[in-house]
């Protein structure tokens, strides 16, 4: 997919309001949320457990509809798009990266980043060039061919984030990626997804309770109760707090 250019809005979310059910209780999650994602920029959602962080990330991603408001990515209204339309979209322009990693036990490192490829369209021959420059990217060229076993968590970790990356996507999601992981691992991944904000524009989204994310991420959105409490920029002089 092409790069959008630095800084170009990606994703745009108007009045967004959620709630689930648990029996007769209603719980608000997202209360009339609004904000813009830049392309090229590590955005961090950080917040209190419960703030609806997560939530907002499986919205802005399709994963999940929003009760009331708008999101439109890359120029397409999220949801005015069928389930087939939404899947498709995740395909060509988004990646995850989750807590848990989600390899498949069975699979090389190699064959984990091929593996959404294929769905791609690519040739084998085209899918397993990409898979390797993207294990090179991360610095798992040398272990490309060990299984999830033989790998440390970090690396597993690493794993998902060049799958993710291979598909070369404008928009990497990435819900609480380094929670797993020790102080070097977890530094490690941050530094990643730092790189590949800048280096690839691709707007990245964290959701993260990890402090050491704040110092790094080129934006940082605070939540509180279903809103946006805060949201700093690390070039601006100023912060500013929603009302």
């Amino acid at each position: 997919m092409s790069a959008q250019p630095a800084n170009a809005t990606v994703i745009r979310a108007t009045d967004v309001c959620k709630a689930f059910d648990s029996g007769r209780l209603r719980t608000q999650v997202l209360d009339r949320l609004s904000l813009t994602i830049d392309a090229g920029e590590l955005t961090l959602i950080s917040g209190p457990s419960g703030c609806g962080k997560s939530t907002l990330l499986a919205i802005l991603s399709g994963l999940q509809k929003v009760d009331a408001g708008h999101v439109s990515a890359l120029d397409s209204e999220l949801g005015q798009l069928s389930l087939s339309e939404l899947e498709r979209f995740r395909l060509l322009h988004t990646g995850f990266v989750f807590q848990g990693f989600n390899l498949f036990p069975a699979l090389t490192a190699a064959e984990q980043v091929e593996l959404p490829l294929t769905h791609l369209g690519l040739s084998t021959h085209d899918a397993r060039k990409r898979a390797v420059q993207s294990l090179e990217e991360v610095g798992l060229g040398h272990r490309m061919r060990l299984r999830p076993a033989e790998l440390s968590g970090g690396e597993k970790q690493r794993v998902a984030i060049a799958r993710a990356l291979a598909k070369q996507p404008q928009l990497l999601f990435a819900d609480e990626p380094t929670s797993a992981l020790d102080a070097a691992n977890g530094q490690t991944i941050i530094d990643l997804l730092h790189r590949i904000a800048h280096n690839h524009g691709t707007a990245v989204l964290c959701v993260s309770h990890d402090p050491r994310l704040v110092a790094h991420a080129d934006r940082v959105l605070t939540m509180e109760d279903g809103r946006i409490l805060s949201d700093r920029r690390r070039d601006a002089a100023t912060e500013k707090t929603s009302s």
